[in-house]
């Protein structure tokens, strides 16, 4: 069975676009470094956010990493670094939620297989968890970046797949 570890980025986009409820039925449970709970309870983290880490679900597994001297994490954040570290330890399938370009690119680089937020929101789409269009209109009025025309890729697939266009 594949082991999904989280960072803190696409959990606080999926609290704040009230889409968190859909890890589980996608991956069922979701390990979180002890940092990521940190810093999804830090004071400077949204009240919702902060409130969810509370009282985490029963979904949401936390393990303790010790912090690293690792070199080539340097520059990333302690979440970024603790997740990675994390995955990296699995005996099993792994993928990483995580959506800072260079945690990606380190991850990549170590052959730890990621995906981000909008990741996450197109494989709930699919699965018809979600009306995609409504759940990134709510994503895009957070302080989340990305290309709009990757969000308007999305939503046209989306559409297309939702009302497929018949061939005379």
């Amino acid at each position: 069975m594949k082991v999904v570890i989280a960072d803190t980025s696409p959990l606080n986009y999926l609290i704040l676009v009230g889409a968190v409820e859909i890890l589980p039925r996608l991956y069922g449970r979701v390990t979180i470094p002890d940092v990521v709970l940190r810093e999804l309870s830090d004071e400077d983290a949204p009240e919702e956010v902060a409130g969810w880490a509370a009282g985490r679900p029963a979904w949401i597994d936390v393990q303790a990493i010790p912090i690293s001297e690792d070199p080539s994490l340097e520059g990333l954040d302690e979440g970024e670094s603790a997740a990675i570290l994390l995955a990296q330890q699995q005996q099993s399938e792994v993928l990483l939620l995580i959506d800072d370009a260079a945690g990606r690119a380190e991850a990549a680089k170590r052959g730890i297989p990621t995906m981000g937020t909008l990741g996450v929101l197109r494989a709930a789409s699919l699965r018809g968890f979600i009306a995609l269009p409504a759940v990134l209109a709510r994503l895009m009025a957070t302080n989340f970046r990305v290309a709009k025309s990757l969000v308007d890729d999305l939503v046209a697939e989306y559409e297309q797949r939702i009302n497929p266009v018949e061939n005379p």
